[in-house]
């Protein structure tokens, strides 16, 4: 996943080295053709200039003839083509800037085109993990979504379209439509348990250390 635009990082998608012991458990990025569906609405896009085509060239064809509503036609119809070919070119363009990671310590998500952002949800603070699946997906894309904290106060706008649809108020991350959902969401759940389980290590002062005491020979 070479990306020449993002040379400053020391890996694809990560802000900054990892530290000891932490390492990239997946890495993908969203499915462009599902992102231009699900997150774009492509298909609704289209569909509305379509029918204002035909619906333009109706009311022409009523008031002045097939001559003339024809030409109309064609012109709304190219319109529709544009927007179509538009959209897709945004979705394009966000597929390719965002990278997903998982690690055995955090999610990542490096998200936006014009403007970069990197955002790190630790395992700890995950409060649940969401998971939908596209309808007959052949390559089972889906949507994970992390709840958070609402204390993180994160941005549904700077985040989007790597959110959880119309949780604008209390936004939440998401792997947006990337492939094998369910394995990764796997991942996730068991990374996640891991890092849940680690003994933390505190440090404390030795009694005999404390009170000055020199060793015995």
């Amino acid at each position: 996943m070479s990306d020449h635009d993002f040379d400053f990082e020391p890996q694809p998608g990560i802000p900054a080295p990892l530290p000891e012991g932490e390492e990239i458990l997946w890495q993908g990025k969203p499915e462009m053709w599902a992102l231009a569906r699900e997150a774009f609405k492509i298909r609704w896009v289209t569909g509305y200039m379509v029918a204002l085509a035909l619906w333009r060239a109706f009311v022409i064809w009523t008031e002045s003839g097939l001559a003339k509503a024809l030409p109309t036609l064609v012109l709304y119809l190219m319109f529709a083509v544009g927007t179509y070919l538009l959209v897709l070119l945004l979705a394009y363009v966000q597929a390719r800037a965002t990278i997903y990671t998982l690690t055995s310590a955090r999610a990542i998500l490096r998200v936006g085109a014009a403007l970069q952002v990197t955002f790190t949800v630790p395992y700890k603070i995950i409060e649940v993990a969401a998971l939908g699946l596209q309808k007959r997906s052949k390559q089972g894309i889906g949507t994970l979504a992390l709840q958070v904290p609402d204390d993180m106060r994160l941005s549904y706008t700077v985040l989007w379209p790597s959110a959880r649809p119309w949780h604008i108020r209390h936004p939440q991350p998401a792997f947006r439509c990337i492939p094998e959902a369910e394995r990764v969401a796997r991942i996730l759940a068991e990374a996640a348990q891991a890092k849940l389980n680690e003994p933390e290590l505190t440090r404390t002062p030795v009694a005999g250390a404390a009170a000055g005491l020199a060793p015995a020979e």
